[in-house]
């Protein structure tokens, strides 16, 4: 049958067969960072960090994902998704698979990971296998630190069973009076405030008479150790640890606030205390009766319990980073300077060797062309950062405007845009308040950057403000000249050395132009609706994307080649993955990489066979958007906010943009190209969902995208 044939013939592309369950997807993307911490091949302290990632991925998922289907389920509700899968048995899915894994991951830290520290010198030990020196020193640690911050909370006809906050670790203590023998029930919750695991001084690091580089004792167990400080005169019968976590999703509804900024504080404290336990983590040691009692009060049914033998809330393993073994992580990467932002270096007057180094003007080197960079290989402290910075000492600038989704808690963005307001300068920022976990975090710094004098807008009601834009106005001579930054990931340092995102630095007129009706957009009562290069949901994005997909349909059936390649976060929206079976069947041969969730099936005999989806899994979090439209042997890529996600398309306001400076192409083919290329880190994706890790065949050489684009970079940076 001919590719004509094949197009021609009729096939029910809405058929729920050909689509995954994205709650069922994203299991397999957290079980792909769970093998991470399973593979040999990671050095054994990113092992640990990659069971930390697994846990605190699963955390949000439980308060978000899966408390939310809980909620259909109960209200007997079936939400029509392209997958039709009954939120009942999305959960009896999801829970058979949390099952196993979790308890594969308990297993993993506990009989591989935990015994190999040892041999490092490293014990995270028990309290009762410690020596009488070592206990001392807990003792007086526990009255000294620990006993002032604890309450026991009893429960009794007199005091009502205590509210638990979210993801709160507890112990549940069972005590009986000497006098009357009877036995009660308290609760006493291991402080979030302190750390989980205390740390032996220096001159007691010994273990069985050796000195070792650290050792010492989860927080709760020094705590139940020493109950009798709390419960004097009782008689402690048993402690068991439980962990609750709650649903956290809130949705605000803004068309009633009067003050949107009010409205999100008080639905925090929400999330904190009020939402229904959708999970309760219990050791496995714990009396079937207490673990009736809990259920009964918490108000949570046997489906909502995992037992676990060991360690409750893994994501605390994130503190066996800060060891000094370094031979035990990835070797650090130091982030590069772009070539066209390096240090201006001058010489003394007479020729010497003394000179300074100072920043270029990025003004001036964006006058020469436009500038892509690429975090975490290059230097966010050196491009974007330095962008605002200058902007915000620079005489010439008369306005900054700068959207901000996330930032970090010390951000220097932030304190730059205070300095640019109190340099007089027109400074005007979009703190989104709705996202999610970070809305405490924005509400300080928009409270902050209001005292500052800088013109605080929330956003537009009904949509989050996604996009990554910063617009810089500047007065040159008798004109005034813009300058932009457009880019894939959020304004924040921190995770900037972590995740992997590009950002685009231009004075091009049409993009100035682009942004500034994008922020009057943002800021007013703008109605407009057609931008010259910016491609912006909801308003133009998806129209645009499903043009440039079926413009490679078009090449495909009259003879040409058809081609696309994309890099995403996520691929979830019905109507994208429909036409990406329409152009398959056309011919359109279709590269996929997608880090976290994919509803499509690729492979699919008829539908999707021209579809390879791959995913890359690694040090660093891939985090940056790509897209590729070959178009007959002139391709076009952009790059920008947004995945391929109902929200991120017709929800957000999300801004992708070209990528033209043929040298800036250049950069964009090579990237994706090491990626498909990957031996490593890469996953592919069959039709049924499953994924398998690419291993070398033979004597290939390993191929990971991370490595091989650090080595990239290294060697652009000796060349220029």
């Amino acid at each position: 049958m001919t590719k004509a044939d094949l197009a021609e013939q009729s096939v029910n592309l809405s058929d729920s067969r050909y689509y995954i369950n994205r709650e069922v997807s994203w299991l397999g993307f957290n079980e792909r960072v769970l093998h991470e911490a399973l593979d040999p091949r990671t050095p054994l302290l990113e092992r640990l960090k990659f069971l930390a990632i697994y846990s605190s991925n699963l955390d949000e998922f439980f308060m978000v994902r899966i408390s939310g289907v809980m909620e259909q389920a109960e209200a007997g509700v079936h939400p029509e998704t392209p997958d039709q899968l009954p939120p009942v048995k999305q959960l009896e899915i999801m829970r058979s698979h949390l099952l196993e894994k979790v308890q594969l991951q308990h297993h993993t830290f506990e009989h591989d990971l935990r015994p190999a520290l040892t041999e490092h010198g490293v014990y995270l030990q028990n309290y009762r296998d410690l020596d009488k020196e070592q206990i001392f020193f807990l003792r007086d640690y526990f009255e000294k630190r620990i006993f002032p911050v604890l309450t026991p909370l009893s429960v009794d006809p007199s005091h009502p069973f205590p509210r638990m906050s979210n993801l709160s670790l507890n112990l549940a203590v069972r005590v009986v009076d000497p006098e009357t023998g009877i036995e009660r029930f308290a609760r006493v919750k291991v402080p979030s405030s302190l750390p989980r695991f205390v740390s032996m001084p220096e001159s007691l690091r010994t273990y069985q008479g050796d000195p070792c580089v650290w050792i010492g004792v989860p927080l709760e167990q020094v705590i139940a150790e020493n109950l009798g400080y709390l419960f004097p005169g009782m008689t402690i019968v048993g402690h068991h640890l439980f962990r609750i976590t709650r649903d956290a999703d809130f949705p605000v509804l803004e068309d009633e606030a009067d003050d949107l900024l009010i409205a999100i504080e008080k639905e925090i404290n929400k999330r904190r205390l009020e939402g229904f336990v959708c999970r309760v983590e219990l050791e496995g040691a714990m009396p079937e009766d207490l673990k009736e009692g809990l259920m009964r009060e918490l108000q949570v049914s046997p489906d909502r319990i995992y037992e676990i033998d060991g360690l409750l809330n893994l994501a605390d393993l994130f503190f066996f980073l800060s060891i000094p073994l370094p031979e035990l992580k990835d070797k650090p990467w130091t982030a590069l300077v772009p070539p066209r932002l390096k240090p201006v270096i001058e010489q003394d007057d007479d020729g010497g060797r003394s000179y300074a180094e100072h920043p270029p003007n990025i003004f001036a080197a964006l006058r020469e062309g436009d500038i892509l960079v690429h975090h975490p290989y290059e230097a966010f402290s050196a491009s974007v950062q330095q962008f605002i910075t200058q902007a915000a000492n620079d005489p010439k600038v008369l306005a900054i405007k700068i959207t901000l989704y996330r930032t970090s808690g010390d951000s220097p963005i932030v304190k730059a845009l205070i300095a640019a307001a109190a340099n007089r300068k027109q400074v005007v920022a979009l703190v989104e308040l709705k996202a999610r976990f970070d809305e405490a975090n924005n509400i300080e710094w928009a409270k902050k950057l209001e005292d500052a004098g800088v013109h605080v807008v929330y956003g537009i009601v009904g949509l989050k403000t996604h996009t990554k834009t910063t617009l810089v106005v500047r007065e040159e001579g008798n004109e005034i000249r813009r300058y932009v930054h457009i880019g894939t990931g959020n304004y924040n340092p921190k995770t900037s050395k972590l995740y992997t995102d590009l950002g685009l630095f231009s004075c091009r007129e049409d993009l100035g132009a682009d942004l500034s009706d994008l922020f009057n957009f943002l800021t007013g009562y703008s109605r407009q609706k057609a931008y010259r290069k910016l491609l912006v949901a909801p308003l133009t994005l998806r129209d645009r994307m499903e043009d440039l997909v079926r413009r490679e349909i078009d090449h495909a059936q009259s003879g040409g080649q058809g081609k696309i390649v994309v890099k995403m976060n996520s691929l979830v929206d019905y109507a994208m993955i429909k036409l990406l079976y329409e152009a398959s069947r056309a011919g359109v041969e279709i590269d996929l990489i997608v880090r976290g969730i994919c509803c499509l099936r690729p492979g699919l005999p008829g539908i999707s066979e021209n579809i390879r989806v791959i995913s890359i899994i690694g040090g660093f979090l891939e985090h940056s958007r790509i897209f590729c439209f070959h178009n007959n042997d002139q391709p076009e890529y952009y790059i920008g906010s947004a995945d391929w996600m109902t929200r991120n398309l017709d929800r957000r306001v999300e801004a992708v943009v070209p990528i033209e400076d043929p040298a800036l192409v250049i950069e964009l083919q090579i990237i994706l190209d090491i990626m498909l290329a990957d031996n490593r880190q890469a996953w592919e994706m069959d039709a049924e969902g499953n994924f398998t890790q690419r291993r070398p065949r033979d004597d290939n050489e390993e191929r990971g995208t991370h490595r091989v684009l650090k080595d990239y970079f290294l060697k652009r940076d000796r060349v220029l």
